[in-house]
């Protein structure tokens, strides 16, 4: 499989991956547009997509719903507005073309958020964000990923320096927030594996992060617990920019 990061943060979010046969979404906060040309960088256009799936009700996550071609769509239930989308359940796994995705738990003040954990054949990627701390019933279904979409939002004292206000600050940092840094990190090094490729640190924020930030975080907690970081392609997410992965099989 490969995926297709076309933004990441806080004003828009969408991920496409693609099988041999079939192509999903992960959530469509962004543009028309913006999706034609992430489509595009993978060779397909958005009539190509099999099904939507959805994180959270958050706008950037969903502010572009009725741009999408697919009535297949998948949420949690009240996550959606509309009553015609198929709702999904907790650690129950589901089948779109040749993908088996189960949702996983996340905790962040949303309705009914979740992650996804996307598998095909012998190959699985894990992606959450949004979320302020991490479940440990998801530890047994998400262990060894190929891929891994994990959040590494904020830089704590960066974030303490913003203007924006101690009740922001303390959502942010709460427990049904996002994660920072280093939590992110440590959350990290008890899901990889053998198997593990890509870890891409997503939902960054512009404000209260910067890319050299979280690498730098993740490279002093692999150090201390004696993880050799360089056996992983780690990468950094954009909200402008495009970020491909995975291997296409074709």
């Amino acid at each position: 499989m490969i995926y297709n990061i076309i933004a990441s943060g806080s004003k828009g979010n969408a991920t496409l991956i693609k099988g041999k046969k079939t192509v999903i979404l992960i959530d469509m906060g962004i543009s028309f547009s913006r999706l034609e040309e992430g489509c595009k960088e993978i060779g397909i256009t958005p009539e190509m997509i099999d099904a939507a799936l959805f994180t959270h009700e958050h706008t950037d996550h969903i502010s572009g719903l009725r741009f999408i071609p697919t009535k297949k769509q998948y949420a949690l239930e009240g996550t959606l507005p509309s009553q015609g989308h198929h709702v999904v359940y907790l650690y129950d796994p589901f089948i779109v073309g040749e993908f088996v995705i189960t949702p996983i738990e996340t905790s962040h003040d949303a309705k009914n958020p979740c992650g996804y954990i996307v598998e095909q054949k012998e190959e699985k990627l894990v992606y959450f964000t949004d979320t302020g701390s991490f479940s440990e019933m998801n530890y047994p279904f998400v262990k060894n990923p190929d891929y891994l979409i994990i959040e590494s939002n904020h830089d704590i004292p960066m974030l303490l320096k913003t203007k924006r206000t101690q009740e922001l600050k303390a959502r942010i940092m709460s427990d049904v927030g996002h994660l920072n840094n280093e939590d992110s990190a440590l959350i990290c090094k008890n899901i990889i594996g053998p198997k593990t490729k890509e870890i891409t640190l997503a939902h960054i924020s512009e404000e209260a992060n910067t890319p050299e930030l979280a690498l730098k975080a993740y490279q002093k907690i692999f150090m201390h617990y004696g993880i050799d970081i360089s056996k992983y392609n780690l990468r950094v997410a954009n909200q402008w920019v495009s970020l491909r992965g995975g291997k296409d099989e074709d």
